[in-house]
């Protein structure tokens, strides 16, 4: 199936690796401009490299920091500068600080509000007066990186499940008021999927636990209908799905990619 992503400018944040590095270049397959960002300038750097000598795609890679407000801005800045438009911003974010609510800090707190929440904020802010000078009736899409929590807490993730709520909130709002401007913004939930992120929560329970990270692994795996994690290739595939022109009377949902694990009713 044509996507219809040809020649679009997308940008996708927190892209160096995991998800984000996984959706990037699902877009560039599918012929988008591609615009990836990250703190990190050598990661970020050797990710565009990649995904463009790979799929011969335009994927330019830029330094920033999602949390810090004036970043954002410049991040969104550099992509008009560069392409004059965009039409797909998928907001993505390192995930909060493992704890339980006895361990965690008020400065904590704190970080993960401007990390996982305002960060989404001050994104679409960003990224608005652009995608509304596309032209009607699909002028773009957002789509919301967030996680299974948002359905089922999960335990160790205290942060995670409070304020990836209230991303939820934000964009059930903004699809029903940016729907009849044309355009869509979603969120997608990924479950347990093989990255470097889920090795880091999988060790931080090892550590609570005095278990290994492999035994820790097995008992989230337990719990997934699927028996097994996923790969983020699985995840890539349904976001550029969401984010894409195809998905064109989809607006203001949470897609679950997770295997299962999720048990109540959406």
């Amino acid at each position: 199936m044509d996507l219809k992503l040809k020649d679009k400018v997308v940008l996708v944040t927190a892209a160096s690796r995991g998800l984000g590095a996984a959706s990037a270049r699902r877009f560039a397959e599918e012929g988008a401009r591609v615009a990836i960002s990250s703190r990190n300038h050598e990661r970020i750097s050797l990710a565009a490299e990649a995904i463009r000598r790979d799929t011969g795609a335009e994927v330019w890679p830029i330094v920033g920091d999602v949390s810090k407000p004036p970043e954002v801005d410049q991040t969104v800045k550099a992509v008009i500068d560069r392409w004059g438009r965009l039409d797909v911003l998928v907001t993505n974010a390192s995930g909060p600080t493992p704890g339980q609510f006895q361990t965690l800090k008020w400065e904590n707190w704190e970080a993960a509000v401007q990390l996982t929440l305002l960060s989404v904020v001050r994104l679409c802010q960003a990224a608005l007066p652009h995608l509304l000078k596309n032209d009607p009736p699909q002028r773009g899409s957002i789509v919301a990186i967030t996680s299974y929590t948002v359905k089922q807490p999960a335990d160790g993730l205290l942060l995670s499940n409070s304020l990836r709520l209230g991303v939820i909130g934000l964009i059930k709002t903004l699809a029903n008021e940016l729907g009849p401007q044309g355009i869509r913004v979603n969120a997608i939930a990924p479950g347990w999927t093989k990255t470097e992120r889920v090795d880091e929560i999988m060790a931080a329970r090892a550590q609570r636990n005095g278990t290994t990270l492999e035994q820790e692994a097995a008992k989230q795996i337990a719990e997934i209908p699927m028996g097994r994690m996923g790969v983020p290739a699985e995840f890539a595939d349904a976001l550029v799905w969401l984010a894409s022109p195809r998905a064109s009377f989809v607006t203001g949902i949470t897609l679950p990619v997770d295997g299962g694990i999720i048990k109540g009713s959406l």
